[in-house]
């Protein structure tokens, strides 16, 4: 038996260029709660029972990953955060609201099966998939 056992997501680490776009990103547009700043250059925002840690590359801990994220060199391919509901009209309205652009709605397999998810990208290039709960329970 593996003593490892993963419940879910417990952080994802994001290099941002921009704090203050990626707050506004993050904190207004997506809603999530910042939970602790550390002088180190982090910030930690609350995802449901998850964190997302934004470094910005400028600071101390940033510069220790190297160049920033561009175009042509991102620091992840994307990551998921499952929603508590999922209206994809109010969802669009709220991101076209905010200026964010967005992918359409797909039927998209993820850690509880297969549910509708959209795309949306932050100002640094990151994709965020924003999910719903599984309709067709992982098997």
């Amino acid at each position: 038996m593996n003593p490892i056992e993963i419940r879910t997501i417990d952080h994802v680490v994001l290099r941002v260029r921009d704090l203050d776009a990626a707050l506004v990103f993050y904190r207004d547009t997506l809603g999530l709660e910042i939970e602790r700043k550390l002088d180190l250059g982090l910030v930690q925002l609350r995802a449901g029972r998850c964190l997302i840690d934004l470094v910005p590359v400028s600071s101390q801990l940033g510069r220790l990953g190297g160049p920033p994220p561009q175009a042509n060199g991102h620091n992840m391919d994307h990551f998921a955060l499952e929603l508590e509901r999922f209206d994809a009209a109010a969802i669009f309205a709220h991101l076209d609201g905010h200026g964010v652009e967005h992918g359409e709605v797909s039927q998209r397999y993820g850690a509880n099966g297969t549910g509708a998810s959209i795309y949306v990208k932050d100002p640094d290039g990151n994709t965020v998939e924003l999910k719903s709960p599984a309709t067709d329970q992982r098997r």
